[in-house]
């Protein structure tokens, strides 16, 4: 609901039906996106029900631009060998990471979890696929994709409002944040004393509920994660989006380990440049060197044009 009511602004027209301007892409498909952008979510989050920890749900999401690559190929699309070797590296990187992640984890319930992660991103690779198909076919701008993804979403929720007003009445029974400790830390990791914005926020803070103001702030976040996300997805193949954001996971999944304290493996070390590596070079490959080949065949066909004249 934030996303859309934030999105809204971008669709608005006062002098169309609703007051939202006529979406360029039938609504029927934003419908059916949407249907897929929630049931995605919903297997995502229900992964975490089965033993399954914030790095191998990080680690194991990962393995996006291999489905969208195979999503790509059965709609006919090709790739280039150099494309198709860094995927398969980032895929190594991948496993090496995720066989250490896993190693003390409940066989059965982990298994479980893996599967339904699994289902979620075969399902992502053919909504990528059918957004990027969206895009080509009716030129659509990515600020209707966001409103439109997220607001033809919020029908979905009505089966679960029982539990999301539980939910919400539990993170509103929190007490506030003590803010004297956190100018403490600050204090400790900065050394320093002044609180500048922390000042002008601090009666906020002190008067909210943390659930509450936790919730705000990852709504925040994921409102700016998820407007990069649909702005690259307008510019770009569905499989350069999962690549970007395998990285994304990849900063995340080592910011994860070390605020909690796990230890780097030697085979998540590997893993890790592994991931990094082929990140790169698929970077290379699509955004220099193939757009550079086709340039020089471009110019050497207008070169051939002239002679035969």
């Amino acid at each position: 609901m934030f996303t859309a009511l934030a999105a809204y602004p971008t669709q608005f027209s006062p002098r169309e039906k609703y007051n939202v301007r006529t979406p360029m892409v039938p609504v029927r498909n934003w419908a059916f996106i949407a249907a897929m952008h929630f049931g995605i979510n919903m297997l995502n989050n229900w992964a975490f029900a089965y033993n399954i920890s914030v790095p191998v749900h990080i680690i194991l999401r990962s393995f996006g631009s291999v489905t969208t690559m195979l999503a790509g190929v059965i709609r006919g699309k090709r790739y280039s060998k150099l494309q198709v070797l860094s995927v398969a590296l980032l895929t190594i990187g991948v496993l090496g990471k995720m066989d250490s992640a896993s190693a003390d984890s409940d066989s059965s319930e982990f298994t479980k979890g893996i599967g339904i992660l699994l289902a979620a991103q075969f399902l992502a690779a053919y909504m990528g696929a059918y957004v990027e198909d969206q895009f080509t076919t009716y030129g659509a701008n990515w600020t209707e994709n966001l409103f439109y993804g997220h607001f033809l979403c919020l029908p979905w929720f009505l089966p679960l409002s029982g539990v999301l007003r539980n939910q919400y009445a539990k993170l509103a029974a929190t007490p506030p944040l003590d803010m004297s400790s956190i100018l403490q830390q600050k204090q400790d990791f900065l050394g320093s004393t002044s609180d500048g914005t922390l000042a002008l926020l601090r009666p906020v803070i002190e008067h909210t509920p943390q659930g509450i103001l936790f919730l705000l702030i990852n709504s925040i976040t994921q409102l700016a994660c998820i407007s990069g996300v649909n702005l690259l997805s307008s510019k770009s193949s569905a499989v350069t989006v999962t690549i970007v954001l395998n990285i994304r996971k990849l900063v995340s999944f080592i910011f994860s380990t070390i605020l909690f304290g796990h230890h780097l493996s030697n085979k998540m070390m590997i893993g890790s440049a592994l991931v990094f590596g082929s990140g790169a070079l698929y970077g290379w490959e699509t955004s220099w060197r193939l757009p550079q080949e086709r340039e020089e065949k471009r110019k050497a066909n207008g070169t051939l044009s002239q002679k035969s004249e």
